[in-house]
This record gives C-alpha cells, sequence and structure tokens, in this order.
C-alpha cells in the first residue's frame, strides 16, 4: 500500500496539468469495480483539494473510514480511537491547519515537482544535510501471526553486532567524542543515534538532538517488513527483545518533541502508535500521557470513550491521570455552545462527581497542583488534615511518583478561570464528605514501566519520587531499565575476568586498600576490579597526559666556553 501511495503521489506532482478535482479515467475504471464508488468519490472530491493524496488510498483501503484493527479486548469505537492515520504522522499536516499550506511549504512546490521522485517514508523524510542512507544491517522478521496479529522483531546483522559492542565500549568510556567518531564512520546505527540526541538536548540544542532521532527514525522504518504496518493495529512488537526498544524510545522522544513544537495533534498519534505496539504489557506506559494528549487536541469524547473501554480490563481509575483528566473531559464537554442543555446539566453532574471522587481517592494532587498554577489556597484547605501537609506523610512512595508526574506534565490544562473556579468548589463539596466519611487510597509499589516512564518524562518532582532501587542503579538513555525477562538473541563477548594474575601492579594495590578486600573471592575482585579499573584508567590517562606536556628547559649555553675562570665569583 505504501508504495501504491508513493508512485500515485509522484504521479501527480510531476504532472502540472492534473485536475486534482477530478479523477483520472484509470481510477475511475478502478473505483467501478468498488461497490462502495459513491461513497469513495465523494471523500476523494472532498480531500484531495488540500493535496492530501495519502488520505484518499487510506480511503480507498478502508472505504467507511473505521479502523482494521482486529483486537479481542475491545469493541470497535475503542478500536477507532485508537485508530492510527498516515496523514496524522507527519507534522506539517497539523501546521498547516493553524497556518496554511502556504506558510507551512512556502516555495516548496515548484521544487519537487522538477525534480526526480525521491521516496519517503511515513514518519520522516531524507533531509539534503543527513548522509547518504545505506543499509546498515538492521532488518525486520515476522516471527508468528495469530488470530490476525502479526508479531515482528528487529533483527541486527553480524557487522551490525560488532557496531553494537563498540558503541557499548564507547558508552562505557563516559566520553561523547567516541560515540561521534562511530556515527562518522557508520551515520544511521540507532543507539548511537538516540544516546548523542540526549547530549545534545542537555546542552540546550534542540535542534540538533531532534534532528538526530528523525534520522534514527528513517533508517527504522527503511527496515520495515513488507507486510509491517503502522496503522492497521495489528502489528506487534516484543519489547521484551532488546533489537526493538530503540524504535520504542525514538517514537517516544520524537513524540516529546512534536509536543515541545506546538504540535500536539501529531504527537498523540505517535502515542496511539506506541500504544498499538503492545497495548497488554504497555511498556513505555503510554496511558500516562495519554489523557494529557487529548485534552492539549480538545479530544474530550475519545478521552471518555478510551476511559470507558479500558477501564474495566486496566483499572484507568486507579491511576490519578484518568481520574482527573476524565473529570476534566466532561467539564468541558459541558461547556461547549452547540450542546443541548439538559445534556450540558448532565455532563456537569458527571464532572463534578467524578472530580469529587478523584480529590478523595489522590488528596495529594491538590496542593502540588495549586502550588504550580501560582493560586494561594484557603486557610480552611490548608489547615485541614485530609489536603493539608499530614496528608503528603502517609503517602506511598509509588503514589507519589504518580501524583508528581501528572501534576508537573498537566498543571496548565488547569490554569483557566474557570476550571480553577469549578476546582474550588469541588474542594469545599469535597471537605465536607470527608469529615463524615475519610476513604483513604494507598499504593504499594509502581510497576517496572511507570518508572521508566518517569525516566523518560524528565520531570524533575517525578524523578524525586522514584524508589532507591531505581535511582541507585545506572540507567542508559538508549535502553532504560530494561525488563528483567528479556528476550536475549545475541550478547557481547565476555572479557578476561579481572584478577591477580592478569592485572597491573598498580590496578592491584589500589584493590587490596578495600576493606573487603579478598583475593580468592572471584565475585569481589571482579566487581571491586571493575570499579577501580575505571578510577586507574583515568589517572593513567591524566598523567600520560602531565608527561606529555612536560618540557626540560636545557642549561644555558656559554658563549665564550674559555673566558678566564676568575670572572666567576
Amino acid at each position: 500500500a505504501a508504495k501504491t501511495d508513493r508512485n500515485t503521489t509522484s504521479g501527480l506532482e510531476k504532472d502540472d496539468n492534473i485536475d486534482v478535482d477530478k479523477p483520472d479515467q484509470k481510477l475511475q475504471e478502478f473505483l467501478k469495480k468498488k461497490k462502495n464508488f459513491n461513497d469513495l468519490c465523494i471523500c476523494f472530491q472532498r480531500t484531495v483539494p488540500d493535496d492530501n493524496i495519502d488520505l484518499l488510498l487510506e480511503n480507498l483501503e478502508q472505504p467507511n473510514g473505521l479502523s482494521l484493527q482486529s483486537e479481542n479486548c475491545g469493541g470497535s469505537d475503542r478500536r477507532s480511537v485508537l485508530h492510527v492515520e498516515h496523514r496524522n504522522l507527519n507534522p506539517e499536516t497539523e501546521l498547516k491547519k493553524y497556518f496554511g499550506a502556504r506558510a507551512v511549504l512556502g516555495d516548496q512546490r515548484p521544487r519537487h515537482r522538477n525534480r526526480q521522485f525521491q521516496s519517503s517514508n511515513w514518519m520522516t523524510a531524507p533531509k539534503d544535510s543527513w548522509p547518504r542512507h545505506s543499509r546498515p544491517g538492521l532488518s525486520m522478521t515476522l516471527l508468528q501471526s495469530q488470530d490476525g496479529i502479526q508479531y515482528f522483531t528487529f533483527e541486527h546483522s553480524r557487522d551490525y553486532q560488532q557496531l553494537q559492542f563498540k558503541f557499548l565500549d564507547a558508552v562505557e568510556s563516559m566520553d561523547p567524542n567516541n560515540i561521534v567518531a562511530l556515527l562518522q564512520l557508520n551515520p544511521y546505527h540507532i543507539d548511537s543515534l538516540l544516546q548523542l540526541s540526549d547530549v545534545f538536548r542537555i546542552q540546550e540544542n534542540q535542534e540538533m538532538a531532534r534532528d538526530l532521532i528523525e534520522r534514527a527514525l528513517y533508517s527504522l522504518e527503511c527496515a520495515f517488513h513488507p507486510l509491517f504496518s503502522l496503522t492497521s493495529g495489528t502489528s506487534r512488537l516484543d519489547y521484551l527483545r532488546p533489537e526493538n526498544r530503540a524504535f520504542y524510545l525514538a517514537l517516544y522522544k520524537h513524540m516529546i518533541f512534536l509536543e515541545k513544537r506546538g504540535c500536539p495533534r501529531t504527537a498523540l498519534e505517535y502515542c496511539k502508535l506506541i500504544l498499538s505496539l503492545d497495548p497488554d504489557s504497555d511498556p513505555l506506559c503510554m496511558l500516562l500521557i495519554i489523557d494529557f494528549l487529548m485534552l492539549r487536541t480538545r479530544e474530550y469524547q475519545a478521552l471518555l470513550q478510551l476511559y470507558q473501554d479500558w477501564e474495566e480490563h486496566r483499572n484507568l481509575s486507579q491511576l490519578p491521570n484518568f481520574a482527573f483528566s476524565t473529570a476534566l473531559s466532561h467539564f468541558h464537554l459541558s461547556k461547549q455552545e452547540d450542546m443541548d442543555p439538559e445534556e450540558s446539566d448532565k455532563q456537569r453532574q458527571k464532572a463534578d462527581l467524578m472530580l469529587q471522587n478523584a480529590l478523595i481517592m489522590f488528596p495529594g494532587v491538590l496542593m502540588p497542583l495549586l502550588d504550580l498554577c501560582s493560586v494561594q489556597p484557603d486557610a480552611a484547605v490548608t489547615s485541614h488534615s485530609f489536603f493539608g501537609p499530614k496528608s503528603q506523610i502517609g503517602q506511598s512512595l509509588a503514589l507519589a511518583e504518580l501524583t508528581a508526574l501528572y501534576v508537573g506534565r498537566t498543571y496548565n490544562v488547569w490554569r483557566e478561570a474557570g476550571v480553577m473556579l469549578w476546582l474550588e468548589q469541588s474542594v469545599r463539596e469535597v471537605l465536607r464528605r470527608v469529615d463524615a466519611k475519610d476513604p483513604l487510597h494507598s499504593y504499594s509499589s509502581a510497576p517496572r514501566n511507570i518508572h521508566r516512564h518517569v525516566l523518560l518524562c524528565e520531570i524533575k518532582e517525578a524523578i524525586s519520587s522514584l524508589p532507591l532501587e531505581v535511582t541507585n542503579q545506572p540507567v542508559m538513555s538508549f535502553d532504560p531499565l530494561p525488563p528483567l525477562d528479556s528476550v536475549i538473541s545475541y550478547a557481547q563477548p565476555e572479557r578476561q575476568p579481572v584478577g591477580a594474575s592478569n592485572e597491573s601492579t598498580l590496578s592491584l594495590f589500589f584493590r587490596s586498600l578495600l576493606p573487603n578486600f579478598n583475593l580468592q573471592d572471584d565475585m569481589e575482585v571482579a566487581r571491586a576490579g571493575h570499579e577501580l579499573n575505571q578510577e586507574v584508567n583515568r589517572l593513567m590517562v591524566a598523567m600520560r597526559d602531565m608527561l606529555a606536556n612536560i618540557r626540560f628547559q636545557e642549561p644555558p649555553r656559554e658563549d665564550n666556553p674559555y673566558r678566564d675562570e676568575e670572572e666567576w665569583d
């Protein structure tokens, strides 16, 4: 389907005399063979004048505009809510709605018509500044098909595996220049692009960081299997396989960049795409951000539909973000001008009840939310034991993590004057309800995918709430918190164990200073040697640099070596 789309688009671009408002003769003959010819023609004439050929071809494939996803765990409504559309994966589609096609494309159209056809992908298009793409040894394989679901996996060739080992050595050296050197020789190595993108982002070079992520997505998409689909919702990638994780992370980082650029609709499409790759496990916990993106795009009805379809088997009401966001959706729906007054009252009643229940279940959300919104709460609220400082003391770390994540991400959607007034009224009602009964909600521990999501979101308040077992372990940005039951297809060759027989005298001396040093204990020697060996290597490098910079000054030469010794004092 992708090849048909591109060829059709190329043909229309090359011929300036084609009237896009009318299908050509060949296409008419093809459409006559379809049962829903009239519907297709109407959809064609409505969408093509916007130069959006992709939407036309999607409608050819799906005449009724419905998703082809056939999961057993939901109905057609839910499938349509999570349906991904090709045209919405391109941020230009959203920017055109805001600024118009002329402002977005500028003078690009004439150049596109005169150039030779160049294949482009759905997610990213190659840029002139990028190195020429050659197959880096990355491919995708179909593992199995079961109940209409197709399971794929990325695979690394032998050469790519060697690149991966070199990359791990570069990361271990803690020198970004080593990753840069690796990319100069292999410009489309995925993990190197992801890692270096984080380096540029930390240095506040957002443009370069975003460009590297787009390059990684382009290389990954070039390796797609012919049957792999971004929009059908039936293609799965197992996160337990390390080769697949780079695709998840590249999609997530690209989604965050799009949201920050002011393209929340496009970011929502990528969020649904990530969720469709593994909806059961949800390894990056996209359910913690999809509600925020739906609020940003004012997809209130879609958010409520998703909550209704997934609540039974995923318990979304137990997550603070869905508890508050669904209430906020009902509130905004009640304010719509075209809504029937009776229906508006029902929506407002639902909003009031759901917000009160959310405040009772998650009281720790209120004070941090008001603080970020620069709102001074009433004395009756701050002095009350339910919302006051004492409410934070008994809060578990898992709940504090989810609360900080939600507040830090969505406080801007609560800043509106009407929303804040509604929140104030609900808080007063909650205090009256709590005085009669105090139903507290507790969390024991958060699953690993929530910790992984918090690390990726980079919200300081949420990261500070992570438990010690997460913060005390090294976290690599190219593979944060890998699953404990990962499926390893190949492993880096083990290095020679560090021991007394093959260590230098200096390294052995430093290790012997440890109080728990035991030469006979291989595990202790290996662990301590690995830690100190890095420090010794840094020390040796510094010593080599110091010795290399030493310059010995020659003694002054005598202009007259035969002068009388009596001249000396």
